[in-house]
């Protein structure tokens, strides 16, 4: 049965067999109907995740002047226009209100129909409100954000019984430079205003307004390119200049780069960069000059936290500063096993050690690809090995256990089981 299909015929008989379907899967039995594949899988990580389908949902809203520095702080208000042209006019004639919430499912914008906003607050999808999938279930701000394309989310299909009285439409808005989650749109009102034609609708304003962004980062890069224009003509060697969040304007006396990794917090002066090494960092309006220092770098220090169950960092420190990087558990789990084997490793070595197998060198090569874009020299390749120059230090956690405990990679295993073991075989305090 195409359920979509049904419920643009008949609303109110495709809202009582979603209702069968949802009873069915939520109890446990074989529904006559199964769900959508994509809504399916959602109930499957909501009930995983604790949420209960008989509670009421609403989240604490953030305070009026956290969602003010979180809009101010927002890609997404520079899109706001092109989402309120696409989609406020027919969504107030529809009887439906538009959404536009974070990437942390914070809803930061909401407009539409007054009596349809009246109703939204009793369920409390309301600005500041968290609409993150694993808070309140299955629903079309949360469930777009987990699976990164368009969802709609008809009557039932919410996991909240509170909200089956609603049809959401929500499409992700990523953005353009490197595939980044920015937030969500999306269109949502009581079921019987649903139409099939909505997910299309909503999909094709959130590309619309994806295209704005890209607009708006090229014009903003000619800007700092007519800046740097007259500086880079009057310097010598190598320099480059990059907005705020490293995208290259222009390059000098080197080839161009597409983007420099920039620390999260970058200020002028003599700094250590993975990519050119030594440089002096100096502000321009809308970005930074780097000017690369042909100076033989001094041994950097670099410390490998790994003490903390849910937050794994990196930290170099040089003569030029220092910086930290949050790890994932997969490059924790490289960077850890690369301090265990100073001479160095090879791809088929670290697979065997990841996986048990050592034929996925495919994967291993490229998580080293991507560690070395922040790492730069320090980290060198056959074998794969921090550089001879560097310190390298490890900080373990107390209990052995904790080293990195959602890791499944045996040699993580083997590391974690022999703490464990010299852990009971020492005498009593």
């Amino acid at each position: 049965m195409n359920l979509v299909r049904l419920a643009a015929r008949d609303a109110a008989q495709a809202a009582r067999v979603l209702s069968e379907v949802r009873e069915a899967a939520l109890s446990g039995r074989r529904a006559r109907i199964a769900p959508r594949p994509v809504i399916e899988q959602s109930w499957h990580r909501v009930l995983r995740s604790g949420v209960d389908p008989e509670r009421d949902v609403r989240s604490g809203l953030l305070p009026c002047d956290e969602v003010r520095r979180r809009r101010e702080e927002s890609p997404l208000r520079q899109v706001l226009p092109v989402l309120r042209e696409g989609l406020l006019s027919v969504a107030d004639v529809a009887q439906h209100i538009m959404v536009v919430a974070d990437a942390d499912g914070r809803v930061l914008w909401r407009e539409g129909a007054p009596p349809v906003l009246r109703k939204a607050d009793g369920l409390g999808f309301e600005v500041g409100a968290d609409w993150r999938e694993d808070v309140v279930g299955t629903n079309g701000v949360g469930t777009p954000a987990v699976v990164r394309r368009p969802v709609q989310v008809f009557a039932a299909e919410h996991f909240a019984r509170s909200h089956t009285s609603w049809t959401c439409t929500g499409a992700p808005i990523t953005d353009p430079r490197d595939g980044r989650l920015l937030g969500v749109v999306d269109v949502s009102g009581p079921l019987e205003t649903m139409h099939p034609a909505t997910l299309a609708w909503v999909d094709s304003v959130a590309k619309l307004a994806e295209a704005r962004l890209r607009e708006v980062h090229l014009a903003s890069l000619e800007r700092l390119r007519a800046v740097a224009a007259p500086v880079l003509a009057r310097l010598a060697g190598r320099a480059v200049v990059v907005d705020r969040d490293g995208w290259a304007a222009a390059v000098t006396g080197m080839p161009y780069v597409r983007r420099v990794p920039l620390p999260k917090s970058l200020v002028p002066g003599h700094r250590w960069l993975p990519s050119l090494g030594a440089c002096a960092v100096e502000p321009l309006a809308g970005g930074w000059l780097l000017r690369a220092e042909d100076r033989p770098p001094a041994p950097a220090r670099i410390v490998l936290d790994l003490a903390g169950r849910d937050r794994r960092t990196v930290t170099v420190i040089g003569s030029a500063g220092s910086w930290s990087r949050e790890l994932s558990p997969r490059h924790a789990e490289l960077l850890f096993l690369l301090a265990e084997y100073p001479a160095g490793r090879g791809a088929a070595g670290l697979a065997e050690d990841l996986f048990d197998d050592p034929s996925r060198t495919v994967t291993v090569r490229a998580e080293m690809s991507r560690i070395r874009r922040y790492l730069g020299e320090l980290l060198r390749h056959r074998p794969y090995r921090f550089c001879e120059d560097a310190e390298v230090e490890v900080v373990l956690p107390d209990n052995p256990v904790d080293l990195l405990p959602q890791s499944s990679a045996p040699a993580v295993v083997r590391k974690r089981n022999a703490g464990r073991a010299g852990r009971s075989e020492r005498p009593p305090a």
